[in-house]
């Protein structure tokens, strides 16, 4: 296992570099001038060339990023353009909207994605195995920003059983202590910001993770009845073993490398795939903010979220890759 952590560790710092590489040259190349942004229109030449002297964009591009290296390795991403704090303070406030978005995104589709994957396992080919094949089909297939309008539309205009956008109603403050607000909530103890901050997380949530819930569904049904035709189970199966504990014991545990696999995966796709979702609910995160920075070419700011994301997306692929030895002891030995 330290082996493996090794390794990861650095893949990591492959990563990292390869992903500050291709977002540092990827935003020097877009089209529009910061300098310009910032001034305006009416800005004279003078002044264009000040600003860009003062943000180091008047030196060779391969100088920049240098120095943008040398920066980071010293834990200084720069400061942000547009509000002049530092970027990774920025990236930091915004993270635990994302954070509590993806976790809940998550928790529903691992909630909902394996007893339903497993119980359509157990009669391949019948009503309720066809019904879920055809509902995890269309929920793989609808693009996540219609499947948002829609809710909008439906619950929070036409039924107005919840609301259409935001993290908290106005004027509900919620003491901040982890930036997340169902947390915070909980933390504070009061029903009311827990069952606001609930309501305000539902249609997210199910948005974000309406793709996700028919991936695990359909890879843990896949993977069941795989492990369901091996000989130790038609064994178990021959010694009279109830049929619950020949499914819990031999057919899902074997089924759930292949799906801690995919949920890992997911987890960090949903981190950085948030930003549709966050758009459509006018939520603070960490997708709205990068969108936000590379409109206003904000370099500072999409250079310390893309890498942060990176980490955190490694990270957790690391986690899923320790958590193997739990599942199976024969990697564990290995």
């Amino acid at each position: 296992m330290r082996g493996l952590a090794s390794n990861r560790i650095a893949q990591l710092v492959i990563v990292l570099v390869g992903v500050s590489m291709v977002v540092f040259f990827t935003m020097r190349v877009l089209p529009g001038d910061v300098a310009q942004l910032l001034l305006g229109e009416r800005a004279t030449a003078e002044d264009l060339a000040r600003i860009r002297q003062q943000l180091g964009l008047d030196q060779p591009i391969w100088i920049q990023y240098l120095q943008f290296a040398a920066n980071a390795l010293r834990g200084d991403l720069g400061m942000s353009i547009r509000t002049h704090h530092p970027a990774m303070d920025e990236v930091l406030t915004a993270f635990p909207v994302t954070l509590q978005l993806t976790l809940a995104a998550l928790a529903l589709s691992v909630i909902v994605g394996i007893p339903l994957g497993a119980i359509a396992s157990l009669r391949p080919g019948g009503p309720f195995d066809n019904a879920v094949m055809v509902l995890t089909l269309m929920g793989a297939s609808v693009p996540v920003f219609w499947l948002g309008l829609m809710a909008l539309l439906l619950f929070g205009g036409i039924l107005n059983w919840l609301p259409i956008g935001g993290i908290m109603p106005v004027g509900l403050d919620v003491p901040r202590v982890t930036g997340m607000t169902v947390v915070d909530s909980l933390i504070s103890g009061r029903a009311d910001l827990v069952a606001a901050s609930l309501r305000y997380l539902v249609l997210p949530a199910v948005t974000l993770g309406s793709i996700t819930v028919a991936i695990i569904t359909r890879m843990t049904r896949s993977e069941m009845l795989g492990a369901a035709m091996l000989d130790h189970v038609r064994t178990a199966r021959a010694k009279g073993l109830r049929e619950f504990l020949v499914v819990w014991r031999h057919v899902l545990r074997n089924a759930m490398l292949p799906v801690v696999t995919v949920v890992g995966l997911q987890a960090g796709l949903l981190l950085s795939g948030a930003v549709l979702t966050e758009t459509i609910f006018a939520l603070p995160g960490l997708g709205r903010l990068m969108v936000d920075s590379i409109l206003n070419r904000d370099y500072p700011v999409v250079e310390a979220g893309a890498m942060f994301i990176a980490l955190i997306f490694v990270l957790v692929n690391l986690l899923v890759d320790l958590s193997y030895g739990m599942l199976d002891p024969r990697i564990r030995r290995e």
